[in-house]
């Protein structure tokens, strides 16, 4: 009984609209299919903002894939020390070639591209990635880890 209120009162304190964590993640672990969140989609363009968006609320422990897109407009770069140290980074995917990082600070663009960056969101809180040397706010994505 002790076990199933406590259960309960998991279910009640979850966070809506956030993303859907296994009961059983089986082999995969964190990874497993069940514990994957929406792919995120940013892009980074000359005078455009980031994403439509603005802001996206991730669960801890739930797994991500980020996608980034320059069109090739300007030189840009997409930095967030803050929210890359609040993830644990599975590989980030740059032209079929996979990238097993310790840790990133930011990434740069001098060409059109995509950069695929898979990862788990970790530590609760809010952390910005951004176009350095930006200050509009639709220069900068908000991720709100729950």
């Amino acid at each position: 009984m002790k076990r199933h209120l406590a259960a309960l009162a998991l279910l009640m304190a979850a966070p809506a609209g956030a993303a859907p964590l296994c009961d059983d993640l089986g082999f995969a672990g964190l990874l497993a299919s069940c514990n994957r969140g929406e792919p995120i989609e940013l892009t980074l363009a000359s005078g455009q903002p980031l994403s439509a968006e603005g802001s996206y609320t991730l669960q801890s422990g739930a797994y991500y894939k980020l996608m980034i897109t320059a069109d090739g407009s300007a030189e840009l770069a997409i930095s967030g020390p803050d929210f890359f140290r609040a993830i644990w980074m599975n590989e980030i995917v740059i032209n079929q070639i996979e990238i097993r990082p310790m840790a990133v600070e930011s990434l740069e663009f001098d060409a059109a591209g995509t950069a695929e960056i898979s990862f788990v969101a970790i530590k609760p809180g809010s952390h910005v990635l951004r176009i350095p040397g930006s200050t509009g706010e639709s220069q900068m994505v908000t991720f709100n880890i729950q």
